[in-house]
């Protein structure tokens, strides 16, 4: 079984597979972007590492993640063909992959950033690997604790030029925190029965689709203000508000129209991918109108 795993033709893409390259690279931009906007520099060769190190850090909580919910990912649509769940890799090798993963870039954080930054890294790391995906199966507040390390790669890329938290990188983190809610939200509507079906706790399965889609709308009520603070604190310029506000108030009447017309899963599924475009939108604004930041 072992020679199996080790000696697959496929084990190098199946090991990248683990890291969620998809995922780990909106993560990463999101990193990046906190990089750019933090007032300061890093030199090249050192932000080459810190951006490698951090999506080093992503890459192996995500490669443990797919290590714990191996048996659960069988029952959905989306992630039974992952290494795991289809018999490609046996579980030790996964294991020993995130765990490797992150005992180097770790470390490669703390060297080429500074220490908080890799502090950040490894409490990502732990609450999305010990506290979020166990409590998965139990509670949807699981989301909540999952938005934490989801929120806080810009943050570490803020800190990792400027060497401390201030308002800029609290922002910056809020803005990810409030975002992730009605993602989530939206996912867990159009996938419901997966969700379902592989034992994972959700909004929609606890508390029902009305109180998903009022949710979604309280929390973009939130996002929508918070998203005009980079313009107020000086990081981003007036571009950067105008296309904020447009953004926002578009996400927010999209939530408000599925709210208020009850609408189903196929406004679940605009809903999530429009957040994917609001929230590239929302960092392309920033960094392109940084306000001489970066």
């Amino acid at each position: 079984m072992i020679a199996r795993a080790v000696s697959s033709p496929n084990l190098a893409s199946d090991l990248i597979s683990l890291t969620k390259p998809r995922l780990s690279g909106l993560v990463l931009a999101t990193a990046a972007g906190g990089m750019w906007l933090a007032p300061g520099a890093l030199t090249v060769p050192r932000m080459l590492v810190t951006l490698l190190a951090t999506a080093g850090t992503v890459g192996a909580a995500n490669a443990l993640n797919c290590y714990w919910e191996r048996h659960s990912d069988r029952f959905m649509a989306r992630t039974s063909n992952r290494p795991l769940p289809s018999g490609r890799m046996e579980p030790h090798v996964a294991l020993a992959f995130g765990v490797g993963l992150a005992a180097v870039c770790l470390p490669a954080l703390a060297l080429g950033a500074n220490p908080l930054t890799a502090l950040l890294g490894l409490v990502a790391l732990l609450s999305y690997v010990l506290v979020y995906t166990p409590l998965k199966a139990h509670s949807s507040i699981a989301m909540l604790v999952g938005a934490v390390p989801g929120a806080l790669p810009p943050l570490m890329g803020w800190t990792s030029v400027t060497g401390h938290i201030d308002a800029g990188g609290y922002v910056l983190f809020s803005i990810l925190f409030l975002w992730q809610i009605p993602h989530f939200i939206a996912i867990a509507l159009f996938r419901h029965d997966e969700y379902a079906a592989a034992g994972l706790k959700s909004v929609p399965i606890e508390r029902g689709e009305d109180s998903s889609r009022l949710q979604i709308v309280l929390y973009l009520v939130a996002l929508v203000p918070m998203s005009l603070l980079p313009f107020q604190l000086g990081i981003a310029g007036g571009w950067y508000l105008a296309a904020a506000v447009l953004l926002g108030l578009s996400f927010l009447g999209l939530g408000a129209a599925g709210l208020f017309r009850r609408l189903g899963r196929a406004w679940a599924r605009q809903t999530f991918l429009f957040s994917l475009l609001y929230l590239t939108g929302l960092f392309a604004a920033m960094m392109l109108d940084s306000g001489g930041h970066g």
